[in-house]
């Protein structure tokens, strides 16, 4: 079943490429690069390769088959040149920052033209990339131009960018950059905005005292893991869940790397970048889920009297710095013209546009500003085969960027920690410091209030390893993205800096949902059989697509509604409710594509969400299980529930529409529910209303690669799902067949061995050498 095929040529050297750039000091001499590319089942390829550079190049290659188009479009990103190309108004490639093209392409050509990320990857490592980091990515750019070079721009097989103008070759600097937007993506990737429109208040423009907000990105993670008490066996399992966009740059691209002797790691990458972030070697596993630390700290700016671009430290003023970034945009007509715009900074980051008054203006401070060693520690992290050693390597390199690490290996330990960069503010800080503005928000014109240093840190202002939150544990560990504290309710974390997160707080219901099936499946009461995790329960408790807020609640809906069988809809109306009640109480509490109920019940909860929906409040003796209880003395309960009926009927939606009818991504019925229903298997539609087709929008975001892995003495077992599939191209065999598997609840086997590859019935290999 084998089927060769050997892709030769001289490499070309790679600053001879539109807009490259040189090797930074430390990297191996350009060479031919060689790899095997072996494809499985659904288009996953695992590389192999003598070394990282090869490794590299044939990732590159694999991706850039799968996915060239995506990367492409980033590309153009990273260049500042959206506006050129797409015109300024429209939205960059990445949902995560929801920012204009214009917005986007000032930004970009304010940080290119900066030169920050070239300083930064000058440096020797630890702060610096690796050797074998810079092999990588020099071989995975080689490996991507080496596939537009044979493919021609005008045959690319996606015909989503086929013959674009807009299309170019990759560089170095590209991947650096693109990992430097990456590890800033909850601080001042959340600001871009904010910080290219920021302008000195002008006598007679509108009032701009409001603090500035940062939303935060729409991404989060449910992991576990499983020790040895936990499991059926004597290893470690670990259950990963990240809820990522489901399309443009944000996806995750799922691979196996390998070379024999040095490095075998199977898993995802986020597009754009070379390294597993989430996946397993043959004794080790570990997930991430983004952490609550903050990244950003605002400080805000007394202003100098008579000057808004100057401001006060201390009593001693400081001159604001400026920069005017021009770009090119397309206008209506087709031509181009150029916009500027000058962007301002502090001694503690750029400024922003709102809260700029004569008296105040607040700047923000991002932790990873200066991090470009993250790739140094997913490096490591792929290398190693213990807890032990996954400690080791966060604890060298410091470059995890926003993220807890959930992790177990085959001796059955399970470990947790919030190892991310967290700025050194300490809680007397927090407390003497705070001024106005969103959390946290500093007094700028104190130096006392600068960041600290600890011994153990990599670098200046930031944590030590010491000082966060950690635990290990042959039970189990969770995070659902609330903070370190319940990671274990057996062992509360306290303690720590309260910068990581709170404590004596309310948990998510998803939190809550999480920690209740670990409780279930370890006493063995969820219906799964005995106590106790092996792979099959653990997929089937992944995918029991449980909603907690129907379990706490539903019951009592359905006798409310029962005892008040005609209730008052917000225009004043009455509804007959009768037949909710009845399509209620015969649901199945569950989000499955069949369920029967759940979209009467997401419009109920969407038009519930009051402060007083439950009756029992929250008790941090009993965090886990409260709050509770429908509280039907709020008229806004019998309101919600008159309204979704009253807005299903309006849309000629049946009150028990499956799930699967309203709730699809590319024409396919996806289960799950939004997190704050109280689904683990979070789902979020474009929209959480139903449209005027009496369907929700496509799915954009939620649970992307799932992975439930067993590490047993004879080797990993494990199963995944790469939920909207390995190829972004429509025209791709692979662009939905793992989410007809998802929709059907079903898993790849996971093919970690040579054997394992080579036996699969879709085994295909490529050589590929430049």
């Amino acid at each position: 079943m084998k089927r060769w095929k050997l892709v030769t040529c001289a490499v070309a050297s790679l600053t001879a490429l539109p807009l490259a750039v040189a090797v930074p000091a430390g990297a191996a001499p350009t060479g031919r690069y060689r790899a095997e590319i072996r494809r499985t089942a659904y288009g996953i390829p695992h590389v192999k390769a003598a070394d990282y550079a090869g490794l590299g190049f044939g990732e590159g290659y694999a991706f850039a088959r799968d996915n060239v188009c995506v990367e492409a479009s980033r590309l153009v990103t990273l260049a500042g040149e959206r506006s050129r190309y797409f015109g300024p108004d429209a939205a960059n490639d990445d949902p995560l920052t929801g920012t204009s093209n214009l917005d986007s392409d000032v930004y970009e050509q304010a940080e290119l033209r900066s030169g920050v990320v070239r300083r930064l990857i000058a440096q020797p490592a630890p702060l610096g990339p690796t050797r074998e980091v810079r092999d990588v990515v020099r071989g995975y750019v080689a490996g991507y131009n080496r596939f537009l070079r044979d493919t021609g721009v005008s045959r690319l097989p996606d015909p989503t960018c086929r013959g674009a103008a807009w299309v170019r070759p990759m560089t170095e600097l590209d991947v650096y950059r693109d990992l430097y937007h990456v590890v800033q993506l909850e601080g001042a990737e959340q600001a871009i905005a904010p910080i290219v429109n920021a302008t000195p208040p002008t006598a007679g423009a509108p009032a701009r005292a409001k603090p500035p907000v940062l939303p935060k990105a729409d991404a989060g993670s449910n992991a576990y893991g499983l020790g040895r008490d936990a499991t059926r066996g004597t290893g470690g399992m670990v259950l990963a869940n990240p809820h990522f966009p489901w399309n443009g740059i944000g996806r995750f691209y799922q691979v196996q790397l390998t070379i024999p002797g040095r490095l075998n790691v199977t898993g995802a990458a986020l597009y754009g970048t070379p390294l597993v972030e989430i996946g397993h070697t043959e004794h080790l596993a570990w997930s991430h889920t983004v952490s609550t630390a903050a990244r950003a700290v605002f400080y805000r700016l007394t202003l100098a009297p008579g000057d808004p671009t100057a401001y006060l430290v201390d009593g001693h003023r400081e001159a604001m710095t400026r920069r005017t970034v021009t770009v090119q945009v397309r206008g209506a007509d087709g031509r181009l013209s150029s916009v500027s715009r000058t962007l301002y900074d502090s001694r503690y980051g750029p400024v922003l546009a709102d809260g700029w008054t004569t008296t105040y203006a607040y700047a923000i401070r991002d932790v990873n500003a200066r991090n470009v060693r993250a790739m140094n520690t997913w490096l490591a992290m792929d290398q190693a085969d213990s807890v032990a050693q996954l400690r080791t390597a966060q604890d060298t390199y410091q470059g995890i960027p926003f993220t807890n690490t959930i992790a177990a290996d085959s001796t059955g330990q399970a470990y947790y920690a919030d190892a991310s960069v967290a700025p050194h503010v300490t809680d007397e800080q927090l407390k003497s410091c705070a001024v106005d503005g969103p959390e946290p928000t500093l007094d700028g014109s104190a130096s006392r209030c600068a960041w600290g240093n600890d011994p153990d840190a990599i670098e200046p202002g930031i944590f030590g390893p010491s000082r966060a939150p950690r635990l290990s544990r042959t039970d189990y560990v969770t995070n659902a993205n609330n903070s370190p504290w319940l990671t274990n309710p057996d062992a509360p974390l306290t303690g720590f800096p309260q910068i990581f997160g709170d404590t004596g707080t309310p948990r998510s219901l998803r939190t809550r949902l999480g920690l209740d099936m670990v409780k279930q499946r370890l006493a063995g009461t969820d219906g799964l059989g005995p106590r106790g995790f092996d792979l099959t329960t653990l997929r089937r408790t992944m995918l029991g697509d449980r909603d907690l807020s129907a379990e706490l609640l539903r019951d009592q809906l359905v006798a409310y509604c029962r005892e008040h069988p005609t209730l008052t809809a917000t225009d004043g109306s009455p509804v007959d409710v009768r037949d909710a009640c009845r399509v209620l109480a015969a649901w199945d509490s569950r989000t499955d594509p069949g369920s029967r109920g759940a979209v009467l019940w997401r419009e109920f909860l969407n038009g519930a969400s009051s402060p007083a929906l439950f009756r029992t409040p929250f008790d941090p003796a009993h965090p886990v299980t409260t709050p509770r209880d429908l509280n039907t003395a709020d008229p806004a309960v019998g309101r919600a529930l008159a309204d979704a009926v009253q807005r299903m009927a309006s849309l000629r939606v049946p009150l028990d529409e499956p799930l699967g009818a309203a709730q699809r991504y590319a024409g396919i019925a996806i289960p799950g529910c939004p997190g704050g229903e109280g689904c683990f298997n979070a789902i979020y539609p474009a929209s959480p209303d139903l449209q005027a087709n009496g369907t929700y929008p496509d799915v954009t975001s939620g649970s992307s690669f799932i992975m439930a892995v067993s590490l047993t003495p004879a080797g990993p077992r494990a199963s995944t799902i790469l939920t909207y599939s390995e190829s972004a191209n429509p025209n791709s065999p692979h662009h939905t067949d793992q989410t007809r598997l998802f929709s059907a609840k079903q898993w790849v086997p996971d093919r970690f061995t040579d054997a394992d590859i080579t036996a699969d019935p879709a085994y295909r290999t490529t050589r590929v050498t430049g």
